[in-house]
């Protein structure tokens, strides 16, 4: 009985996984460091980026330089609409569970919640959660030609307008 369970535990990792895998690869690929073509840096106010919108080519590797200039905690998350409305579910989970705060980050908490609940780790790498005057950076590889967002996933922000576009030539 308890080999068939952690069978199950093992096929249930290996699907999810498989599946986060594929739906990144889907938006483009954690970019390599030493093939930066280019940073931009992103500003992050209390419910908008600045610049709105950005540009990139096909096979850019962008550096991004993401500020929070907010009294709040945000996220910048590049993916597809679909891909951050299956995502805000997971964040208000951290919000739920008092590890997302209006304006602080428990990352011992999350660290610990974490070993029990996979998806309170919140460790993407196109993804960074910023506490106010944080700065973070992220490296990615705009390898498909896809529609994609930059979106902040905290609960209500999504909503409220902290989305923009990301325009692929």
């Amino acid at each position: 009985m308890i080999i068939k369970k952690l069978f199950l535990i093992i096929i249930i990792f290996f699907v999810s996984t498989s599946s986060y895998s594929a739906s990144m690869n889907m938006i483009g690929e954690k970019g390599d460091p030493s093939k930066i073509d280019r940073t931009i840096e992103i500003e992050m106010y209390d419910n908008y980026y600045y610049p709105t919108q950005i540009e990139v080519k096909k096979g850019e590797t962008i550096k991004f330089i993401v500020k929070n200039l907010g009294e709040l905690v945000h996220e910048y998350n590049i993916g597809t609409k679909e891909m951050h409305i299956k995502h805000q579910p997971e964040m208000a989970k951290l919000v739920e569970h008092e590890i997302l705060l209006a304006d602080k980050i428990d990352h011992e908490k999350m660290k610990k919640m974490a070993k029990k609940d996979h998806s309170l780790g919140h460790s993407h790498s196109n993804s960074v959660l910023l506490e106010p005057n944080e700065t973070g950076e992220i490296v990615w590889k705009f390898s498909k030609d896809i529609s994609l967002e930059m979106a902040c996933n905290m609960p209500g922000h999504y909503e409220t307008g902290m989305v923009g576009k990301i325009n692929i030539k």
